[in-house]
Order: C-alpha cells, then sequence, then structure tokens
C-alpha cells in the first residue's frame, strides 16, 4: 500500500511479472490481496471489498474483487479480461443465468476451435468485452481454417496488472486492470480498464483506454457485450433507444422489425435477431439504451459516448431460460460482422505506433419507478430533440 497523497489511498494486487525481478535472489512479485481491508471511508460513506480466489470446478484459480458502495454490489473478474460478472442493486440482481456454469477459466476456453465458436463456452457475464484485434462474427480462411474467433481474444486474457484507488476526498474507487493482447511481428494491443464507483452511487463507470504498443501501425475493434437476464427481461419487456437508423443484420432479425424494442417471454428454439444502430447523442455526446420491465417498475440503463463508441448492437435471445434467456445491449465501435467487412466498411479503430483511443459508458441499475421514467424521458428527449427514427 502507498499514499502519497493523503486523500488517496492505492493498493496493488496484481503487478506484472519484469525481468529484473527474477535476477539473483529476488523473487517474483506476489499478489497483497489480503493487505487491502474490508471497508475503507471515503467521501461521505464507506466502500466494502472483497479479493477471494474462486473454485472448485471450472472456476478453480481465478480471482474476484468484488466492490460494494452501498448503493451497488459489483464483482469484477481480472482473470476473464476484466469482465464485470454480476452486480446487485437494491433486492435486484442484474446479469443474466447462462447455461454456461462460470464463472469459467480462460484455459478451459477453447477459443480457437475450428468451429470458431468456442468463445461460447466460458460466456456468463454481465459485461464482457469483445475485441481487441477483432469482435464480432468468426472469419475463415478460403481453406476453412479459422482466422479470428467469435469476439476475438481479450475476454479471455487476464489482467497482468491491478490496482485499486481510492480518492477520499472524492468519494471515489477505481479498480484499474491492464490485459495485453499481442502477437509477436503481427500486433501488440493493450487494453487499460478503469471501473470508478462513487460512494452511495449504482452508477459503475467504465473507462477503456487501448494503446498500440507497437512502433507500426496497428488497428483493433472494441464491442462492450451487456447482458440482461431476468428478472428485468420479461414477457412485455421494452428496449428503449434514440436512433438515426435501425437495420436488421439479416431476414431472421427482419421478421421482428415492428416490434424489435419488445420482448417475448422464453420460447424454446428462438432463433436470435439482432439490429445495427446508428443512435442520436446529446450536446455533449453521449447516448442512452435501457431495458425495462413492462410495467415500468425497474429496469438497466447504458449510457455511452458517441465520439469512440458510435454504434449500438441489439441483441435479442429470448429462449428457454435454461438455455440462456437473455437481451444485449452493446455500444461498440461498429457491428459484429467479420473483421474484414467492417475493415471494408471504415468501422475498424486506426493507431499509429504508441497511439491510445479511450471509451466511456456507464452502467445504471434502476430499481425504482421513477428511476425508469427518467430513463426513458432521458431517451425520448434525445429522439424528439435530434430528429425522426428510420428503420430500414
Amino acid at each position: 500500500m502507498s499514499s502519497a497523497n493523503p486523500s488517496s489511498l492505492c493498493w496493488e494486487l496484481r503487478s506484472p511479472t519484469r525481468r529484473e525481478s527474477l535476477a539473483g535472489d529476488t523473487t517474483i512479485p506476489s499478489e497483497s490481496g489480503d493487505s487491502m481491508p474490508n471497508k475503507v471511508t471515503a467521501g461521505t460513506g464507506r466502500f466494502a471489498l472483497h479479493w477471494t480466489k474462486l473454485g472448485p470446478g471450472r472456476s478453480a484459480g481465478m480471482q474476484c474483487l468484488t466492490v460494494d458502495t452501498g448503493a451497488v454490489v459489483a464483482s469484477i473478474l481480472p482473470d476473464r479480461g476484466m469482465s464485470l460478472w454480476k452486480c446487485w442493486s437494491g433486492d435486484l440482481e442484474f446479469g443474466w443465468q447462462s447455461p454456461v456454469v462460470g464463472p469459467v477459466h480462460p484455459s478451459l476456453v477453447p477459443i480457437n476451435d475450428a468451429s470458431g465458436l468456442g468463445w461460447l463456452e466460458g460466456f456468463d457475464e454481465l459485461l464482457v468485452r469483445c475485441g481487441l484485434y477483432s469482435n464480432g462474427a468468426p472469419e475463415f480462411a478460403e481453406n476453412g481454417s479459422l482466422v479470428h474467433p467469435l469476439h476475438g481474444r481479450i475476454a479471455n486474457l487476464p489482467a497482468h496488472q491491478l490496482d485499486v484507488q481510492v480518492n477520499v476526498e472524492n468519494g471515489t474507487l477505481d479498480v484499474i486492470g491492464v490485459v495485453s493482447e499481442s502477437r509477436f511481428l503481427i500486433y501488440s494491443l493493450e487494453l487499460q480498464t478503469r471501473y470508478r464507483f462513487r460512494v452511495g452511487s449504482p452508477v459503475i463507470e467504465v473507462i477503456d483506454t487501448i494503446t498500440n504498443r507497437s512502433s507500426k501501425r496497428s488497428s483493433a475493434q472494441m464491442l462492450y457485450h451487456i447482458n440482461i437476464g431476468q428478472p428485468v427481461l420479461q414477457s412485455g419487456s421494452s428496449i428503449h433507444a434514440a436512433y438515426r437508423n435501425l437495420t436488421p443484420r439479416d431476414a431472421r432479425a427482419a421478421e421482428g422489425i415492428s416490434t424489435w424494442n419488445t420482448c417475448e417471454g422464453p420460447v424454446s428454439g428462438y432463433q436470435e435477431q439482432v439490429y445495427f444502430i446508428e443512435p442520436f447523442a446529446d450536446d455533449s455526446h453521449w447516448s442512452e439504451a435501457m431495458l425495462s420491465t413492462n410495467d415500468g417498475s425497474f429496469g438497466f440503463a447504458v449510457h455511452f459516448d458517441t465520439r469512440t463508441l458510435p454504434y449500438l448492437n441489439l441483441w435479442k435471445n429470448t429462449v428457454a431460460v435454461e438455455d440462456g434467456y437473455v437481451v444485449g445491449l452493446e455500444p461498440a465501435t461498429g457491428f459484429p460482422n467479420t473483421r474484414s467487412v467492417e475493415d471494408k466498411n471504415g468501422r475498424l479503430i486506426n493507431l499509429q505506433g504508441g497511439e491510445s483511443k479511450s471509451f466511456r459508458l456507464k452502467l445504471q441499475p434502476l430499481v425504482t419507478p421513477n428511476e425508469v421514467t427518467q430513463s426513458r424521458s432521458r431517451i425520448e428527449k434525445l429522439q424528439q430533440v435530434t430528429g425522426n427514427l428510420r428503420t430500414e
């Protein structure tokens, strides 16, 4: 623990192993989570923290950091690309019940499976990042070999650095992780993730930065796969988003274009529907999307900065509960097509050597009818002020 500034506290839970740490009698740095206190006073309240090792079974060996602000409890998975597993606010759990019993250790996820779909064997988080080199559908070479797996690699790479920083005066707590995705002679991308919590607030802020660590120009993609199931998702639940264009991905999605924003109850054998959205934003470039129950009693909102996340993808997968009843609200740099399709359409992030690009979003559990009404009103105002909607 270090405290150069009396109003700031910092704990290093995981540090990268450097060459000098292996020289002579110096030992490899050990994780020091046991020195982090369970409660930290900041601002006008307290944060509660819990750093634990998961297991047994497919979670064995993984670690989880849980943060409690007094208004939200959130569990972060450093070993799964800094994914947010679940959160709880009021009496409600926000996330979904995947048929994959997780969290799943990345070593058990066959992301390079020949089908390109191995990524799905570890998929059960509330928020999972897709990227960095690719983030969409699997792509294959002419000979049938896999080139890019579904949703990329970042979600199955562990953070090699993890810190907790508390600003006592401002009442904020940041969980900062660094994850590297690189391939010798091909690319070297680094993701710094930052979850920011505020004492007494249910809002989870996400501030991510991708840096090209190579000396050469490179490109990247980013998609935030935010997945919401029961109890928010139920028969009649509604999706709200302010948009310029809304396009069905395929013929299956086109079948439901007239009811794109209404959710069915669980249906065995339901085939997913995906919509590509170009959202409207306010004067500060922020947009908002929400899923709420039919009666508007509670919901979940996603706010995102469209300067670097100019698109929103909607995934409706209202299959039987035991098969993974879920809806995804997914801010992104593009659409989840193959990487080559996104490249042809100019939707890759281009980074010169050493250049960085940052992304901002906020996750907001809505636990009262008034909070749902406020979110819906903000979205409706965006639509009314910025223009008429268009579906294709």
